[in-house]
C-alpha cells in the first residue's frame, strides 16, 4: 500500500465551544496527543510516533500524519475497525485507546472521536452511538430503572441534561426534557433525588448509558419512628395468639411446605 495519511480528530463541544486549533483546553490537548501517539505506535512499534511528523488541522481538532509507507499492522487494524466494532484482531494498545475513547464518548455529551484515511470507505466514528468493545458477551439491553443520586448539574440550552452522582461515586449523564424541567417546581440541585430513567444496561458490567429521564419520583428520606413503633405494636397485638408464624402460614397453604 502506498504512503497513506492518517487523520485522528477530536470533536468536542462539551465545554460550550467547539474544540479547535484556535481554542482547546490544555488538559484535553495533552491527553489527546498522548493517545494519538499510543494509537499510531501500537504494541508492535512499527512506527516511531515520537519522531513522526504531523499537522494540526481544523475539524474540530485533528492530527494528520505525513504519508506513512511501512505500517501494515496499523492499516490492517483500521480496516478491522471499519469492518466490526468487536475488536478481536486489533493491536491491544490501539484497542485500549479505542476503549477509553468509547467510554469517554458515552459519559460526555458532545464528545466524539474520528479516524479517517484514504483507504477507508468511511471515517471511523467513536461516539455515544457506537459500541466498540473487546468481548462478544458485552451486551446492552434497554431497561427502565429507578436510580438515586445527587443532582450536581441540570440544564442546557440545546440538549438539556442532568449530571447525577450515584451512591458508588460514579457520575451519570441523563438526557432530560425541557418541558419536564420547566414543570418541576422543586429545587433539586445538590440534593439527593430518585429518578425513573430509560437507559441501556450492560448485563455484564452493570453499567448504564444513554439514559433519558422519564420522571422525578418523590420519596421520603426521613424515618417516622413514631409510625413504625405504632405499627409494631399493632402487629404484636394482632399476632399475639399465633404461636408460630411459619406454622400459621403453612396451615393457610393446606399444610404443605
Amino acid at each position: 500500500m502506498d504512503g497513506q495519511r492518517i487523520t485522528l480528530a477530536l470533536d468536542d463541544t462539551s465545554s460550550g465551544f467547539e474544540t479547535s486549533p484556535d481554542r482547546v483546553r490544555l488538559g484535553d490537548l495533552v491527553r489527546f496527543a498522548e493517545e494519538v501517539k499510543e494509537f499510531l505506535q501500537g504494541d508492535g512499534r512499527e512506527i516511531d510516533a515520537r519522531n513522526l511528523d504531523v499537522q494540526i488541522k481544523h475539524g474540530s481538532l485533528a492530527v494528520e500524519t505525513y504519508p506513512l509507507d511501512n505500517a501494515p499492522k496499523l492499516f490492517g487494524d483500521l480496516k478491522a475497525l471499519e469492518d466490526s466494532e468487536l475488536m478481536r484482531l486489533v493491536d491491544h494498545k490501539r484497542k485500549a485507546v479505542i476503549e477509553r475513547w468509547q467510554k469517554a464518548a458515552r459519559s460526555t455529551q458532545g464528545l466524539a472521536y474520528r479516524i479517517s484515511a484514504p483507504f477507508l470507505n468511511r471515517p471511523l466514528i467513536i461516539s455515544s452511538r457506537t459500541d466498540f468493545r473487546t468481548e462478544e458477551a458485552d451486551h446492552w439491553v434497554v431497561v427502565e430503572r429507578y436510580i438515586r443520586g445527587e443532582i450536581q448539574e441540570v440544564g442546557g440550552s440545546k440538549k438539556p441534561n442532568a449530571h447525577v452522582k450515584l451512591p458508588n461515586g460514579k457520575r451519570l449523564t441523563i438526557e432530560t426534557d425541557k418541558d419536564l424541567l420547566r414543570a418541576d417546581k422543586v429545587n433539586r440541585l445538590y440534593k439527593s433525588a430518585m429518578l425513573r430513567v430509560k437507559a441501556e444496561y450492560n448485563v455484564k458490567t452493570r453499567e448504564l448509558r444513554n439514559a433519558k429521564l422519564l420522571e422525578f419520583v418523590e420519596y421520603a428520606t426521613d424515618v417516622d419512628e413514631a409510625s413504625i413503633a405504632k405499627m409494631t405494636l399493632e402487629g404484636r397485638s394482632a399476632w399475639k395468639d399465633v404461636q408460630s408464624a411459619s406454622a400459621w402460614v403453612d396451615e393457610l397453604r393446606g399444610g404443605r411446605r
